[in-house]
């Protein structure tokens, strides 16, 4: 693929928003060709195998390596994961946060929404690799879904989305029926 055409592909971000502002992100990763790599449901529940737990440790320790940030509420389904992560005005306050900034490709801004989601996706493809012996394969598409959420009504409405999304997994956009 030409290189050019690779950095003007159309970004889903909105233009000229500076994702490193404390606000509240809802977001939706999705594994490559919407693999189901995660785990099983059992119940309604997931159920999930060595690369699910990988998934959810890293998921969890962005709070450690981002320390401004909250990791709300999420699911790890098979094939996608659903999450709410907050940059915390609060904890912003003289360190981590700063200036608008604008993010152009090859030059991430530090603690940008952006960049945590690739930072995510990263140590979650090489820890996968590892285990599975597979250097360089991708465990995740290209993009993600995003959303700010703009009030608490938006807020519970997601919330309460990832909460059911297992028990509503045949129902799922994401749902593939070869996943047994």
């Amino acid at each position: 693929m030409d290189s050019k055409k690779n950095h003007n592909r159309k970004s889903i971000r909105i233009k000229e928003y500076d994702y490193s502002q404390p606000n509240w992100y809802y977001k939706t990763i999705c594994t490559h060709d919407k693999e189901c790599i995660f785990g099983i449901i059992q119940n309604g529940e997931v159920k999930l195998n060595e690369y699910g737990k990988i998934a959810n440790q890293c998921l969890n320790e962005i709070q450690l390596h981002f320390e401004f940030t909250n990791l709300d509420y999420y699911v790890i389904m098979l094939n996608h994961i659903h999450f709410i992560i907050n940059i915390d005005a609060d904890k912003c306050r003289g360190t981590a946060c700063r200036a608008p900034t604008h993010e152009n490709f090859g030059k991430p801004v530090a603690g940008s929404i952006p960049t945590i989601i690739r930072s995510y996706k990263s140590v979650v493809t090489k820890q996968i690799n590892i285990l599975r012996q597979t250097p360089g394969f991708p465990v995740w598409q290209r993009n993600y879904y995003e959303h700010i959420i703009r009030n608490d009504v938006e807020l519970y409405k997601i919330r309460q989305y990832i909460h059911n999304n297992p028990i509503k997994w045949e129902d799922d956009d994401y749902y593939k029926y070869d996943w047994i």
